[in-house]
């Protein structure tokens, strides 16, 4: 009989999508098949404690109303990943430190496999001023920004917005993964308290002209070559719908492709785009989308043919099949 594969579950963290994480962490723990996987849970709390196995396990196994309390106990504190004994991380870390490249870095030196995209792609989908710099090298569409570092010049930022994307306009923290911070705004005065919440957050933010459309998403699995799931939306009363027209369907995936690949994603995202009158805009790629099986992400692989168990099963072979591509690279042997 084979050796069962021992699969770190990376959850909480230090983000502002803290509670989210530990709700997917349940879901996936669940949906690992337990004849294949030992789970091996790691929870982060919020002021950067990592609590292994028994903490972690009763927040698992209790199910979310046991979270709290489960975080709240003095756990193990996790000793130096790499001497973990495990085969592969899964890290459910949404937000900053967890899908901006922070962790991949740490996973990289402990010489970890682990499931999504590396710290480059990481870094670059998670900050919003670099991932619309990749969209622009590459050619993509992306609605209007202006982008601003505090400390500068906020009445030349006010008159800049207005001058080029006038209201209403969104403004966001650069760098957080969720709606945290983000804000619409109709005129100067709700702008200039828009600006004052984002850049509580972030340093930089990014303002966006109001796009007037759908909203489609798409799920982006593997790298070389990525495949794309059917485009889907959620429409009002939270019911999911594939999309059905045939010729924009495939103009969509190809886009989602393009937007994947510029910010050098690999394994897993979630691509965002926009369907105005005039034809798709890039709005975000996701690299650590929610992964609940009511999450949009696992839901197009749904509809795609993929199951919930069966799209953990592809991932974490993408993981160590990557990580035994790069360890026979020059400088990396172990």
């Amino acid at each position: 009989m084979a050796r069962k594969q021992r699969v770190l579950l990376l959850f909480g963290g230090r983000s502002a999508e803290h509670d989210v994480s530990r709700v997917t962490a349940v879901a996936v723990a669940r949906a690992l098949d337990p004849a294949r996987y030992d789970v091996v849970p790691v929870a982060i709390t919020t002021d950067g404690r990592w609590l292994l196995a028994d903490s972690a396990r009763a927040a698992i196994e209790g199910g979310p109303k046991a979270l709290p309390s489960a975080f709240a106990v003095d756990g193990e504190v996790a000793p130096a990943v790499g001497a973990l004994d495990v085969d592969v991380v899964l890290p459910l870390l949404h937000g900053p430190y967890g899908e901006d490249g922070s962790v991949q870095g740490l996973l990289e030196l402990a010489d970890l496999p682990y499931v999504g995209s590396g710290v480059v792609g990481s870094a670059i989908a998670m900050d919003k001023v670099a991932m619309k710099n990749a969209f622009t090298a590459a050619g993509l569409p992306y609605a209007r920004t202006v982008v601003f570092r505090d400390g500068h010049d906020r009445d030349a930022l006010a008159d800049a917005v207005e001058a080029d994307l006038g209201y209403p306009c969104f403004v966001k923290p650069a760098n957080l993964g969720s709606s945290v911070g983000v804000s619409k705004a109709s005129d100067r005065v709700t702008f200039d308290t828009a600006c004052d919440l984002a850049l509580s957050y972030d340093e930089r933010i990014v303002v966006e002209e109001a796009i007037t459309g759908r909203e489609i998403e798409l799920g982006v699995l593997g790298d070389d070559p990525p495949t794309v799931s059917v485009p889907g939306e959620i429409v009002p009363g939270d019911e999911f719908y594939s999309y059905a027209d045939k010729y924009e369907a495939d103009e969509a995936q190809l886009l989602a492709c393009r937007a994947f690949t510029a910010c050098r994603c690999e394994a897993m995202a979630r691509v965002d785009l926009f369907l105005t009158g005039t034809g798709f805009l890039v709005n975000e790629v996701n690299t650590i989308p929610g992964f609940t099986p009511i999450s949009m992400y696992p839901r197009l692989w749904e509809a795609t043919g993929v199951p919930y168990a069966e799209l953990l099963d592809r991932l974490i072979a993408l993981a160590l099949e990557r990580h035994e591509r790069r360890a026979a690279r020059a400088g990396r042997q172990r």
